[in-house]
């Protein structure tokens, strides 16, 4: 077997499946092997189906050998692991709750039938913030999830499960979801690139819904190709979800170089206050200055409303939350209260058992601004201010292709130090909000270490439905830069 075979990018496995230097069985074992050797430590995933997966390798091995483009796609044969909120029929969808304990999918996404489609090989279920509801993995209800680099600091949230299990290798492609930064932050916490797509992009169809007008699926992966080549597969209109929007989908990985040229880049003054971390400041200042000596044109410019938009995020967030979570009450699936005697019991107990404390306080706070009395002073003025914060973005955007900015004000922290504050905790998410709130696409990728080893992350936010500018330019950092070749030491 091949030295840290885990380590290697989904493309160059790509290459080496092509060149049957190794099979998709043997890179299969190997991940396999190394998640049962370390997620006790790691914490990334809630179950997997160890032979149900090889089976999936063997048929990629398969078709491999029948040649004449046997191979479905560039991932075929590759090992993906799903967030535990994207459907997978006949597998566990627990969303980290205690209230779909033992729920199994009827059914698949429309993202995991595309990657069956492309031959990936599916492989288990990644643990989360319960319902998506956390920035640092801690609130599954199951066990917490820990950073590779530094198993006393948290990964970051809600898919800490999804980029954990890519930096330790324990899969080599994740999918996760990003409701307010649930994939670009724990992929700068832990030294990955992320990938959020502009809003109906990629159907949401088999995605368990924390805040329909705002979540969305993407990918994560240790190279930009490999985001690249992810997001090939899941990206598209579907008829399963009417969000989705008909648009051209280009080749994100083939025009990745192709479509490097000289561009106007803009920085939100605003991302760089007092707050920001030295070190991430730094890390960002080395970034931007390596745009502006490759020739780029790089300009301040200024979002005036990003005061507003953590305010105006917890009340539309925390509303949808209310009105989505309502399903989970007892009587159709899931968790039901053995203490209930009668119908409102079932009810009462129900919800206040099988979900945990974060969930409890974002649904009663939604339930607060859906109130009669404020809904109007709330929920529809938080709406009118979203369209005000999309106005001063695509003003902002106005004449620059793209905007860089820092993902995260800090590095990791420490495990337990923000669960007890939950403003603190709200506030890891302040640069990556924005995206959610104007539906527009970002990535994150490492852009240097701390000096506690820790990864940065910077975040590159493009117009809606320009993700090919966004990769390009991450592209262009990466490959004059080593930090995907990084690994922890674990």
């Amino acid at each position: 077997m091949i030295e840290e075979i885990f380590f290697k990018s989904a493309h160059e496995l790509s290459a080496m499946l092509s060149r049957r230097e190794v099979s998709s069985v043997e890179l299969t074992k190997a991940i396999i092997e190394r998640t049962k050797q370390l997620d006790s430590k790691i914490g990334s995933f809630l179950s997997f189906d160890e032979g149900k997966t090889l089976k999936e390798a063997a048929e990629s091995d398969a078709r491999r050998k029948r040649g004449g483009g046997g191979a479905l796609s560039p991932l075929d044969g590759i090992p993906v692991s799903l967030k535990d909120l994207v459907a997978e029929k006949g597998q566990p969808l627990t969303c980290g709750s205690k209230i779909l304990e033992n729920f199994i999918s009827p059914y698949d996404a429309t993202v995991t039938e595309r990657l069956r489609g492309a031959g990936c090989v599916l492989w288990g279920r990644l643990n989360m913030d319960e319902f998506a509801m956390g920035s640092s993995s801690e609130n599954s209800a199951y066990r917490a999830v820990f950073n590779p680099w530094n198993i006393n600091y948290v990964p970051g949230g809600s898919s800490g499960g999804s980029a954990a299990s890519v930096a330790a290798g324990e899969t080599i492609l994740a999918l996760g979801s990003d409701t307010g930064g649930s994939i670009r932050q724990p992929a700068a916490f832990c030294g990955i690139c992320g990938l959020k797509p502009s809003y109906g992009a990629v159907s949401r169809y088999g995605l368990v819904a924390f805040a329909s007008s705002l979540d969305q699926i993407g990918p994560m992966g240790r190279s930009v190709e490999d985001i690249a080549s992810l997001f090939q597969v899941i990206a598209g209109t579907d008829k399963k979800d009417s969000s989705t929007f008909h648009f051209k989908k280009p080749d994100y990985l083939g025009e990745l170089p192709k479509f490097q040229f000289l561009q106007k880049l803009g920085v939100p003054v605003e991302y760089f206050q007092d707050g920001l971390d030295p070190e991430v400041r730094a890390a960002l200042e080395r970034a931007i200055e390596f745009y502006r000596s490759a020739g780029h044109e790089v300009v301040e410019v200024s979002l005036e409303m990003t005061k507003y938009v953590m305010p105006a995020y917890y009340v539309i967030s925390t509303a949808e939350a209310s009105s989505n979570l309502a399903r989970f009450d007892g009587i159709r699936y899931g968790f039901r209260s053995k203490a209930a005697k009668n119908a409102i019991d079932i009810y009462s107990k129900t919800r206040g058992e099988g979900f945990g404390e974060e969930v409890k306080r974002r649904i009663m706070l939604g339930t607060y601004v859906l109130s009669s009395e404020n809904f109007e002073s709330y929920y529809r003025h938080a709406q009118k201010v979203r369209t005000l914060i999309r106005d001063d973005f695509m003003r902002a955007m106005e004449g620059v292709s793209a905007l860089i900015a820092p993902t995260t004000p800090t590095v990791a922290f420490e495990l337990g130090k923000k669960k007890l504050d939950p403003l603190q905790m709200y506030l890891c998410d302040i640069f990556t909000v924005q995206a959610n709130m104007v539906g527009t696409c970002a990535i994150s990728i490492p852009c240097g270490m701390s000096s506690t080893n820790l990864p940065i992350g910077m975040q590159i936010l493009g117009k809606p439905f320009k993700e090919q500018e966004i990769l390009s330019l991450a592209y262009e950092f990466e490959s004059a830069h080593g930090y995907k070749d990084l690994h922890p030491n674990i």
